[in-house]
């Protein structure tokens, strides 16, 4: 059972490629001044607007302006969110996807309800991007559906890799920008089968035990030995889904020494048993218990 491809590359990279998704549908909308965008709310979003001024806002929370050439993600399902045009009539380009449910969960419910990223930041790559988009999205030849998905995909992609480097990342994505906690979770991600203790993990990160543990906790969210093992469980699930083998040879490929030890972490965190899960391809709803 081989980890090639599955934990390999880049920190970022590895993280993000088990962050897969399913495009459904590129549109540009027009609202009218003080009119609200509607969205759907059972889908995320990652939008751009063309023209016109835009306010988002959420219960609770203060409004954010919006600029032509803003691109901003939304990457959870909300009915609170309110979209609200200015004084002028305003498009968006809306591209809608979702999930799916072999996603690193993690990273997807770590992410804020919003990500803003400004003209000056998105321009080199979101109006090229925008405009095939919106080209795939109008053509009827076959495999247009697939042109958009992947379209869509590389557009979420953009987006947090653009946030990352501009230092705003929050959540795990924000141990990114810490060379201590970094080189971490680069040992975990590369070594899934490693047992590794705190104590180990603080010395690679060049800091005290306690002073480790409260910052792991800080910038990721999860503790670091949960959040091995969360990751362990990820690529197990990819590799069930993608890969042909005996379950406990999945299991130890990712660390655990039997297959009966593997079935009941896989089954406490997906709420199913791996061998519900070989072969199959789920969508984002599922949550770990």
């Amino acid at each position: 059972m081989q980890l090639e491809g599955f934990a390999s590359g880049d920190l970022l990279s590895q993280v993000l490629a088990q962050m897969r998704l399913t495009g459904d549908r590129v549109y540009s909308a027009t609202v009218e001044p003080g009119e609200r965008l509607m969205l759907d709310c059972n889908s995320a979003h990652v939008c751009m607007l063309q023209s016109g001024q835009l306010r988002i806002q959420r219960d609770g929370h203060p409004a954010t302006p919006i600029e032509p050439g803003d691109v901003f993600l939304l990457p959870h399902t909300l009915d609170d969110l309110k979209l609200s045009a200015g004084d002028s009539p305003t498009t968006v380009a809306v591209c809608c996807f979702w999930f799916d449910a072999g996603s690193f969960r993690a990273m997807v419910f770590a992410l804020p309800w919003l990500i803003h990223i400004r003209q000056a930041d998105a321009a080199p790559w979101s109006e090229g991007l925008l405009h095939f988009m919106l080209l795939e999205a109008h053509d009827v030849q076959p495999g247009g559906a697939l042109m958009v998905s992947r379209l869509i995909d590389l557009a979420v992609i953009r987006v947090l890799r653009t946030w990352v480097q501009q230092g705003a990342a929050s959540g795990w994505l924000g141990g990114l920008s810490d060379a201590r906690i970094a080189r971490v979770l680069r040992a975990i991600h590369e070594q899934p089968r490693q047992q590794w203790r705190i104590e180990a993990l603080a010395r690679l990160a060049g800091m005290s035990r306690s002073s480790f543990c409260e910052r792991f906790s800080a910038l990721v969210g999860r503790a670091p030995l949960r959040y091995q093992n969360e990751w362990r469980l990820t690529l197990a699930k990819t590799m069930l889904a993608t890969q042909t083998g005996r379950i406990g040879d999945v299991g130890f490929a990712v660390g655990y020494e039997s297959e009966a030890a593997f079935s009941r972490a896989y089954k406490a965190f997906f709420g199913r048993s791996p061998r519900e899960d070989q072969g199959s391809r789920g969508v984002f709803g599922e949550s770990p218990r």
